[in-house]
């Protein structure tokens, strides 16, 4: 698959998800943020981790205006898949293109430390042979990685199957221990923890291999 992979000032996570993308056979192509690209040209999207324009005004705000996620949330439309991770999950809710927001976490702390997850509701494009129940254990670096939503929204995730990822042990606050959701399509997802630090042993762990 050709993959695209965003880059806007202050992504830090870009290499590593171009890596990411290559080692599992797929080949990756920057989009940077003030780029416009044929939606028809690129099979998937990735929005990487980082603190996209400093993470001014809210996680995420600005780089959701950027020119680039115009043809991202058309070629989410198109039904083709989109992977926010961490600040990219941010990038996805600030974008409309994911329920919910990412606001900071209850601790009040950056954490960075290693999560346990069970999957609630497998993906058919990231993390296919992942079943429900499963449990993975990946790396989160966050500050504000607490998600939140209303009470009707919350209901409606629940009643579509929306939730994706929840932390065994909640790490930061979100609500109803959530680490990722979907959209109504399921082509568009995104989750704090990083699969991209958990493709193999001495990186500590394996479990991040199977999302590509």
């Amino acid at each position: 698959m050709k993959i695209g992979v965003t880059r806007f000032p202050g992504t830090n996570c870009d290499h590593d998800i171009w890596s990411f993308v290559e080692a599992r056979g797929h080949q990756p192509r920057w989009l940077w943020h003030q780029d416009r690209f044929n939606p028809r040209e690129i099979d998937a999207v990735l929005v990487p981790g980082g603190f996209s324009y400093g993470d001014y005004l809210r996680c995420g705000a600005l780089a959701a205006k950027s020119p680039v996620m115009n043809d991202v949330r058309a070629l989410a439309a198109a039904g083709k898949p989109v992977l926010g991770i961490c600040n990219g999950f941010q990038i996805l809710c600030e974008s409309g293109l994911l329920p919910g927001v990412l606001v900071r976490n209850k601790s009040r702390r950056f954490i960075d430390e290693w999560a346990e997850l069970q999957v609630e509701q497998p993906n058919p494009h990231f993390g296919r042979g992942h079943q429900t129940g499963a449990r993975l254990r990946l790396p989160i670096a966050h500050g504000e990685g607490c998600f939140l939503t209303t009470a009707e929204e919350m209901k409606r995730l629940r009643g579509e199957g929306q939730i994706w990822l929840k932390y065994v042990n909640n790490p930061n606050g979100s609500l109803e221990d959530i680490a990722g959701v979907t959209n109504d399509k399921r082509n568009v997802a995104g989750l704090m923890p990083h699969p991209e630090r958990a493709l193999y042993d001495w990186m500590g762990g394996l479990d991040g291999g199977d999302f590509l």
